[in-house]
């Protein structure tokens, strides 16, 4: 390999420049400029684009990005949307949004908007203001007028985990309704006839799908739902409580999600009731510790991080090609079997 000069000496008392990084090298300007910018290294032969970045690292060269956007109009920068960091489901989508966004250059920055409307509009617009080149929005809902007008005025934009009813914008979602067809599937092979739904809110994909997918499998138990008022556990609890006093023979319960399990199993306990012994209860999600339960949870797989690496594939799509195609990438769910199902005790 053709070695990188000795050129520190010359640069005492300032900072490094492109042009340094380019005498270092041996190269012209341009081609190492192309070399560090990740949308362009694959214009460059591989050991030169090596020769380069051993140079800018050993000179200790930081790429210029605010006047490289003021060249190419672009920021680098990408705006993520979350509804509840404190939620288990969204930091592996988070990381596999910035592994994926890394590779090409980008930077991802991550809010945070508590399920608030008003909150949401704020750091939304703050990012706009920021110029970033688009958005990944984990806090969908079906009826999103603040999505709505982001897609008139031309954002781009990728819903990941939810879909928001909008022609053309694309998105990345676990096949729900498959995994709530396995789960329902699950029980009715264990002997249970009298499964209920704790649905999620119905305001958002997630739980509208989950919901049509339950009453379309799960036959004679479909008026057995409640509907949470959040994807929480003191929602999964407080939604637990009226579904055992309007349905106290229910033998199995199928959460809108991993969170809503847990709650119901709080209030299960409360109620002197065990599980699986007497009730019962599956999941959605496979949320990191999902399997360190008491007892451990029988629920749904979903690929996060590479749902979240998906979302940014999109998003890369609508800002590099000249006519991208708005497309929902659907990723598999696969049910995994806990200790938090058994037979009915009618049948035991």
């Amino acid at each position: 390999m053709i070695g990188v000069r000795a050129y520190g000496d010359t640069m005492a008392g300032r900072r490094p420049t492109l042009d340094d990084v380019a005498r270092a090298a041996g190269v012209h300007k341009a081609t190492a400029s192309r070399a560090l910018n990740p949308e362009t290294r694959n214009q460059v032969k591989f050991e030169t684009a090596h020769r380069i970045t051993v140079a800018a690292r050993r000179l200790g060269y930081v790429p210029n990005t605010l006047a490289r956007g003021l060249r190419t109009s672009r920021s680098t920068a990408v705006g993520v949307l979350v509804p509840d960091l404190t939620n288990p489901l969204f930091p592996p989508i988070v990381r596999g949004i910035q592994d994926r966004l890394d590779s090409h250059g980008y930077t991802a920055l991550l809010v945070n908007t508590d399920n608030d409307e008003e909150r949401e509009r704020a750091q939304f617009a703050e990012l706009a203001a920021r110029r970033v080149d688009g958005f990944i929005v984990a806090t969908a809902r079906r009826d999103h007028p603040l999505l709505a007008e982001a897609v008139g005025r031309g954002t781009a934009l990728v819903t990941v985990n939810r879909t928001v009813e909008l022609p053309g914008t694309p998105a990345v979602v676990g096949d729900d309704a498959d995994g709530v067809a396995q789960a329902v599937a699950h029980l009715r092979g264990l002997g249970h006839t009298r499964i209920a739904h704790l649905a999620g809110p119905q305001s958002v994909s997630t739980g509208a799908v989950r919901l049509r997918a339950f009453r379309q499998a799960a036959g004679r138990a479909r008026d057995a739902v409640v509907e949470c008022a959040a994807y929480t556990e003191q929602a999964g609890r407080a939604g637990a409580r009226r579904l055992l006093l309007a349905h106290p023979s229910t033998t199995a319960v199928l959460a809108g999600n991993d969170l809503i399990a847990l709650g119901a199993l709080a209030e299960l306990a409360a109620q002197g009731r065990s599980c699986p012994d007497d009730i019962s209860v599956v999941g959605f999600n496979d949320m990191p510790f999902a399997d360190r339960f008491r007892p451990p949870l029988t629920t749904v797989r979903v690929p996060h991080h590479e749902m979240g690496v998906q979302a940014a594939e999109l998003l890369l799509e609508l800002l590099t090609r000249p006519q991208p195609v708005a497309r929902t990438v659907v990723l598999p769910a696969r049910l995994v079997v806990r200790g938090s199902t058994a037979p009915p005790p009618a049948s035991r």
